[in-house]
């Protein structure tokens, strides 16, 4: 059989090769059509590439009868309508990996500019200025280079550290003592790194955890003299204290290739002698631009010859009947997932779901999917979904198990998810109950009954007489209503939670005044 496949935006041949290759695939290159003409041209095709060009809508994609995957050359897909693709069992790849050279490189490239004030040497000789003095810059070898988020790029950067005889030390919430040691860096907390680097790179999504990591607070912590590069995204750095610490002699100097705001040709750093930017180039080289559009082009094949693919980011077509029935399932998988990251600040290693009652005689990936995305969400954003969650999970060396059993267990279904630390274990279980929805049934091995939703407080006490009223208390005094409180032990007298649903988020501060309370082992918020 022989397939088509449309290329509505500009791409290289070099980058389709593997198109051209295959023997059952026929492709036309046609840009520049306006959304009507796509509509009408895309029913004769089965696979479409685009880039940021083409706006793939739902008229499109339900006008593709035959349209079984659309491959994205580039990392983001806010261009395609993913709801109705997956809704019409078409598949939607893009290339996360294709930037990693271009963009590692070009941390490299701002760390050694930044280094020996190669930009600020330039602009004074164009200015006929033969300053040497001006322009003493610092060797990198045996300097720390401080690594934020070790994933692909991050990895990079940290062994072209190593290559020019750094020593390297990160922080990665999947880094482990053994990856480390593998990698032959330093494994080290977000503060360790900041404290200890001469260098600092940043390397991590732009999360509600990560705006404004490196703030004011955090610089206070470096060394003076400290040189920090951002090829990732604006808003992890706040801008402000920056600026306020390269003024005060703090901070050296910055490298900057992103931004908060961009355009950011009018931003106040850039009037710094000490900072040197370029505007958002980490992926821009030509290698780059046909990696991505080679590695989109593999998939196409994969899928158009019964392959599984490599970078899907919607949900794989599911037969209609089977996904009525775990698709209910979806929303408690996540959010069990979800409370689970709140109960650890150590290295996930090996997660493990069980399946009981109902669920044991269905396909149950895509919940499994689902639960992986709730619990690797707070680390990846937006970036994660419940189809690339075991991809991620697997680059990042998680062992993912799966478990069913006919057994009811006392409940018509029930999702138990444990995750596996170096320390020990954590586990929640959950069910559906007729007419009240997704509840959390298993914290531990404490018997609850709690929706999965809100701003929640768990507390780990000892069963003494007066503690849930002193805990009511210190919460009254900062105007923090309980709305829902679940209690549970072991034995009179012996280790015991709360678990308490509140109206508003609770600040660290608020946590620690309840920390400091007598008998009060452990308080953690969990935002579900």
């Amino acid at each position: 059989m022989t397939y088509r496949v449309l290329v509505s935006d500009p791409l290289s041949e070099d980058g389709i090769y593997p198109l051209r290759d295959a023997e059952n695939i026929e492709v036309d290159i046609i840009t520049d059509l306006t959304p009507k003409q796509l509509t009408e041209k895309i029913v004769d095709y089965d696979a479409l590439l685009v880039r940021s060009q083409t706006t793939v809508t739902r008229e499109i994609i339900e006008a593709g009868k035959q349209l079984k995957i659309i491959g994205r050359a580039g990392v983001g897909v806010d261009n395609i309508d993913l709801e109705a693709a997956t809704e019409n069992g078409v598949v939607v790849v893009n290339a996360p990996d294709g930037n990693t050279n271009s963009a590692a490189e070009h941390t490299i490239a701002m760390l050694m500019a930044l280094a020996r004030k190669i930009p600020q040497a330039y602009y004074a000789l164009k200015q006929q200025k033969w300053d040497r003095k001006t322009h003493v810059g610092v060797e990198l070898k045996g300097k720390t280079l401080g690594v934020i988020g070790l994933g692909r790029i991050g990895r990079e950067v940290a062994l072209r550290g190593k290559g020019q005889r750094m020593n390297v030390i990160a922080y990665d919430p999947f880094l482990t003592t053994d990856k480390a040691e593998h990698l032959g860096i330093k494994q080290g907390t977000v503060e360790e790194v900041v404290e200890a680097a001469d260098f600092l790179t940043i390397h991590t999504p732009l999360l509600k955890e990560t705006k404004y990591l490196i703030n004011k607070e955090m610089i206070a912590r470096m060394k003076t003299g400290v040189q920090i590069i951002n090829c990732a995204r604006g808003g992890i750095i706040d801008e402000e204290a920056l600026h306020q610490a390269i003024v005060d002699g703090k901070v050296a100097g910055a490298a900057l290739d992103v931004f908060e705001q961009e355009p950011a040709t009018d931003n106040r750093l850039l009037e710094l002698p000490q900072v040197i930017a370029t505007p958002h180039l980490g992926a821009s080289t030509v290698e780059a631009q046909e990696s991505v559009a080679i590695d989109v082009s593999h998939d196409v094949v994969r899928l158009l010859n019964g392959d599984l693919v490599k970078n899907p980011v919607n949900m794989p077509s599911v037969p209609k009947d089977i996904m009525k029935q775990i698709e209910p399932y979806f929303y408690l998988a996540e959010k069990l997932g979800l409370f689970l990251t709140h109960l650890t600040d150590e290295v996930i290693e090996q997660i493990n779901i069980s399946y009981s009652g109902e669920l044991h005689d269905v396909e149950v990936g895509p919940i499994t999917r689902n639960t992986v995305k709730g619990l690797l969400k707070y680390h990846f954003g937006d970036h994660i979904n419940d189809v690339n969650a075991a991809y991620l999970a697997e680059q990042q060396g998680l062992v993912i198990n799966e478990h069913k059993t006919s057994h009811t267990k006392g409940f018509t279904n029930l999702i138990k998810v444990e995750i596996k630390t170096k320390s020990g274990t954590k586990a929640v279980a959950g069910t559906l109950l007729k007419g009240l929805g997704p509840r959390i049934v298993q914290v531990e091995n404490y018997s609850v009954d709690l929706a999965p939703e809100g701003h929640l407080i768990l507390i780990r006490h000892k069963d003494q007489p007066g503690a849930i009223g002193r805990v009511g208390s210190q919460l009254a005094k900062k105007n923090i209503n309980i709305a829902t409180m679940q209690v549970g032990r072991a034995d009179i007298g012996g280790a015991a939670i709360m678990l308490l649903t509140v109206d508003v988020k609770v600040m660290d501060e608020d946590l620690q005044i309840l920390v400091d309370l007598e008998d009060i082992y452990q308080v953690n918020a969990i935002e579900i």
